[in-house]
């Protein structure tokens, strides 16, 4: 699993699949997560707008990353 640093307290699930360079653009992640093709937490996930907060996991494209907060 690699780990994926955000400076803030969330990120939306979109943000995070384009900063992982899981996908290129938005439409891809949108195309992705309608497919049924992204896990959160090992759970299916649809919303692109979900919250997601360090200690997260994200399932797509055959890797997980973990979401962890760069230290301020």
């Amino acid at each position: 699993m690699r780990e994926v640093e955000i400076r803030d307290d969330s990120i939306r699930l979109g943000q995070l699949l384009k900063l992982a360079d899981l996908v290129d653009d938005g439409s891809d992640a949108k195309a992705l997560l309608a497919g049924g093709a992204v896990r959160v937490n090992g759970e299916p996930e649809t919303r692109r707008g979900r919250q997601l907060v360090p200690g997260d996991t994200v399932t797509a494209q055959g890797e997980t990353v973990g979401i962890v907060s760069r230290a301020h």
